[in-house]
């Protein structure tokens, strides 16, 4: 079944006002809401960086059916693998059936600015990722955990409140060696659109099959989500110049990689023509071509598209991708 979620963007609105948008997702027909995990903005002018963790708590108490998660949050540096366990075993088990752990190996903007830490090489967070995912699971199955791993220790832990099953963990990768290991291990996969087209036929999805055969696991049980960049409104130039709100994600990995100042990050955001900010996103006034290019994704094995829309008014999107978009996809792939 394909399942249809809306993406909270926490670094560009107030956790209040996210809230409210997140539970008129729900009310719009959306299945999912998974929100951004930042210490900081993508830019520091009106930017905004809430607790996710926080946030989910009272996203949860709001609403009554939507699953919700992070997209993604990163579980070795400003945060020990056992307060995330900790963290989403109190969810899991507030929140039965509706909570997803959504993690990544991060980005220096979040890890940098608040440890003061040198930002190691992939080798190292690609570790830390596998060695943080193994503690979670055992402190959510076992009693009295003692670990001694490479980068982290525990004595004698016990999550006391945990979820009767434990809470999927989806592994968001940009490459293969994550994404085998997200097949291997993880319960889904998270990727974002917009992207080099050989990145998800050659590298990302044929890496996910080749984990989930390595592991001997099934595909079915196994969820594949994507963040669907789109921009809709019945206005194309407004729709096209909304795009400008999230002109760094236009940036290059080797233009962002190492930045870790929002206010750098925003400086080079802003000198990018309009025409290169819109470069990752689907910008249409007509609901049946945002089926349309939105049909190849599907085809390519992805079930769970995760709408992310760039501008301010954000319940105007809600409601129209909610009336105009939203249907057409369920009657057409089911």
């Amino acid at each position: 079944m394909l399942k249809l979620g809306y993406k909270a963007s926490a670094e560009q609105f107030a956790p209040g006002q996210l809230l409210d948008f997140s539970v008129l997702a729900e009310q719009a027909g959306f299945d999912s809401v998974f929100v951004s995990d930042h210490f900081q903005p993508w830019k520091h002018t009106d930017g905004h960086a809430p607790s996710a963790l926080v946030w989910l708590g009272a996203l949860g108490a709001r609403t009554q059916r939507i699953v919700m998660g992070t997209s993604v949050l990163t579980p070795t540096f400003r945060y020990h693998p056992s307060m995330v366990a900790q963290a989403f075993g109190t969810l899991g088990a507030m929140f039965p059936g509706r909570v997803i752990l959504g993690i990544g190996t991060g980005e220096s903007l979040n890890e940098v600015p608040s440890t003061g830490m040198v930002w190691p090489e992939f080798k190292e967070r690609f570790a830390r990722l596998r060695e943080a995912v193994t503690l979670i699971r055992r402190l959510w199955s076992e009693e009295r955990v003692t670990f001694e791993g490479e980068y982290y220790r525990t004595e004698a832990a016990t999550i006391y409140d945990r979820p009767a099953q434990m809470v999927p963990i989806y592994v968001a990768a940009a490459g293969a060696l994550v994404a085998k290991y997200s097949g291997r291990q993880g319960d889904g996969f998270i990727c974002t659109s917009g992207k080099a087209w050989n990145l998800y036929t050659e590298t990302l999805l044929p890496s996910v099959a080749e984990g989930l055969k390595l592991a001997g696991r099934e595909e079915a049980g196994y969820d594949r989500l994507i963040e669907m960049k789109v921009s809709f409104d019945p206005d194309q130039a407004r729709a096209l110049d909304e795009t400008r709100h999230w002109a760094a994600l236009a940036l290059s990995p080797e233009e962002k990689l190492s930045v870790h100042n929002p206010m750098e990050m925003e400086r080079l955001a802003a000198a990018l023509p309009v025409a290169r900010a819109a470069s990752r996103w689907i910008v249409s006034i007509d609901p049946e071509e945002h089926v349309e290019k939105i049909r190849p994704y599907v085809e390519l094995g992805f079930r769970h598209l995760v709408f992310h829309a760039p501008g301010p008014d954000q319940a105007r999107f809600l409601k129209l991708y909610g009336a105009e978009v939203l249907p057409r996809l369920r009657k057409r792939f089911g």
